[in-house]
């Protein structure tokens, strides 16, 4: 520490270099920082059934798969077995294709098993009564300014009706909101429909459903429901899978992209880039400081000791954009979150990704600072205050 102040100046040496170089570092850190987010969330996505309250089971060959509607009855006499509802995608959207509204056609009983949602209780009753009735979430009435009483035609992306027309028109018949709002944003972005009329007014569903939520009434014991109810299925060709909800969302999601593949291969690429702009940029400094180092040698400095400074020089740019990159991140995604209506639930920088980035800031330096610290360290006094 007691040569910081020679490493400071020297990094600081072109003040305009070094800052834009800081930049370049702290933006590769605070895309790191989000993407690692990203990456935690899925992979955090329901690593095992214990704990969870609801279960999900789907097809095992496909989740676009659907199952017969009788296997619910078998399993709600699964020992464990709480309640059981079921629900179908019913990919709608409204006006345009590009407004995609998470829209689902749900048994009678599906809000029973989910308590986070709140519907007034008469808004309730009028649905379970209005054979074309819908509850919408809150944020999505909003968003198309809908309220109780409209008519809304909704176009399905997947299923028309028998006379082949894909536009369904539903009654807005209730308002559904959260109740945790830090979980808001899927659940006040719904449109549920009845799955009955769904079922009866299409003629490709014919009496089955995409999956079905079970609820277990011991949450430790849920691993073993879960592997009694695929049981069930075991050699037919409706074989099932049954996760927890969030490793079942993981899931989806992973058939569509692999997310772990996609953040690496950005963050190689930033990486990458990143090593090439801060190596030029300390390459350029210590060419710079050629007589200047030759003249710490001629005072008595070590090799050894020119070799250190050089690489502490590199190694602290890179702490100083990496932590105020990350440091940026943490900030940010809660707000990035918050401001997705709960769309987006990423966790904040942890400790593993705080010592993850550390490590990176490190290796980067001592990469970056290498080829460098090694010309200084070989550098010849004569020659080099000779200007050769």
């Amino acid at each position: 520490m007691k040569y910081f102040h020679l490493i400071w100046a020297a990094l600081f040496r072109r003040k305009t270099r070094t800052i834009l170089t800081l930049v370049s570092i702290v933006a590769a850190f605070l895309l790191f920082g989000m993407l690692d987010a990203v990456r935690t969330s899925f992979d955090q996505a329901g690593q095992s059934a214990n704990g969870a309250e609801r279960l999900q089971t789907g097809s095992k060959l496909s989740f676009i798969q659907t199952l017969p509607q009788a296997l619910g009855a078998r399993i709600a006499q699964v020992p464990g077995v709480k309640a059981v509802t079921y629900a179908n995608w019913f990919g709608g959207a409204y006006q345009d294709p590009h407004n995609q509204v998470f829209s689902f056609a749900v048994a009678p009983n599906y809000l029973d098993l989910y308590p986070e949602i709140a519907v007034d209780p008469a808004q309730r009753k009028t649905f379970d009564d209005t054979r074309t009735g819908a509850l919408v979430g809150e944020a999505l009435a909003k968003k198309f300014g809908w309220k109780v009483g409209d008519k809304i035609p909704l176009q399905s992306t997947i299923f028309p009706d028998k006379s082949g027309n894909k536009t369904w028109t539903f009654d807005i018949v209730g308002i559904m909101h959260a109740k945790d709002k830090k979980s808001a944003g899927f659940y006040d972005q719904m449109f549920l429909l009845h799955w009955k009329y769904f079922d009866e007014t299409t003629p490709y569903n014919r009496g089955t459903v995409g999956w079905y939520v079970t609820r277990v009434a011991d949450v430790n014991q849920a691993d073993r429901v879960a592997r009694a109810i695929d049981a069930l299925s075991a050699n037919s060709d409706h074989e099932t899978r049954t996760q927890t909800e969030q490793a079942a969302t993981a899931n989806w999601m992973k058939q569509l992209a692999d997310i772990g593949l996609i953040v690496g291969s950005i963050m190689g690429a930033v990486f990458f880039t990143l090593l090439l702009l801060s190596g030029n940029t300390m390459m350029q400094a210590v060419r710079e400081r050629t007589s200047e180092l030759a003249v710490l040698k001629t005072i008595g400095f070590s090799s050894r000791s020119v070799l250190a400074m050089v690489l502490a020089e590199s190694v602290l740019l890179l702490l100083i954009g990496g932590v105020l990159g990350l440091g940026l991140a943490a900030v940010l995604i809660p707000g990035v979150s918050a401001n997705s209506g709960g769309m987006l639930n990423l966790p904040t920088v942890g400790a593993g990704s705080w010592v993850l980035g550390l490590v990176l800031m490190v290796l980067i330096g001592l990469l970056v600072g290498a080829l460098p610290a090694v010309r200084a360290m070989r550098l010849n006094i004569v020659d080099a205050l000779a200007g050769r």
